[in-house]
């Protein structure tokens, strides 16, 4: 079976660079390989195939025979990495947290031990007959969710 570590090691080493990082990898027991790459800019299926070839450089399919996919992350996929949220700064996006509770806002802050979302709330204001939309924060740890994810809108 292929080592994980040395197979990230080799594919971090293909990726230095450039603007591509790796999020994801899954290897089964019978050596079907997933590789999930995410970029800044646009992955092009030239960027897929050079990560592909560094991997096929690196371990002999005639010695351990191996199944390999080399993709991009998909848009509606849950975000697994900090640099996910980092690059998705200031976007829409919808929140599951470990309690159930759905959010909808806007990624407005990112470090490496939480981040912040502002939502659009209605509140009662004092003085006033009617409630009215303000932007409210909401900070959570990592651990605190189930999953981050885009909000794609056309």
């Amino acid at each position: 079976m292929i080592d994980k570590k040395e197979l990230t090691s080799v594919i971090e080493n293909a990726l230095e660079g450039s603007k591509m990082f790796l999020v994801d990898i899954t290897v089964s027991g019978d050596n079907v390989i997933d590789v999930q790459l995410d970029s800044l800019e646009s992955i092009t299926i030239d960027d897929c195939i050079a990560v592909n070839d560094a991997v096929h450089a690196a371990f002999d399919q005639d010695v351990e025979d191996y199944e390999l996919t080399v993709g991009s992350y998909s848009l509606t996929d849950p975000f697994k990495v900090l640099k996910q949220y980092e690059k998705n700064l200031g976007g829409e996006v919808e929140v599951l947290t470990a309690d159930g509770k759905k959010l909808k806002g806007t990624l407005s802050s990112v470090d490496a031990e939480q981040f912040t979302i502002t939502v659009p709330t209605k509140t009662k204001i004092e003085g006033k007959k009617r409630p009215e939309m303000v932007d409210v924060e909401h900070t959570f740890k990592y651990d605190e969710i189930k999953y981050t994810k885009n909000i794609l809108q056309f």
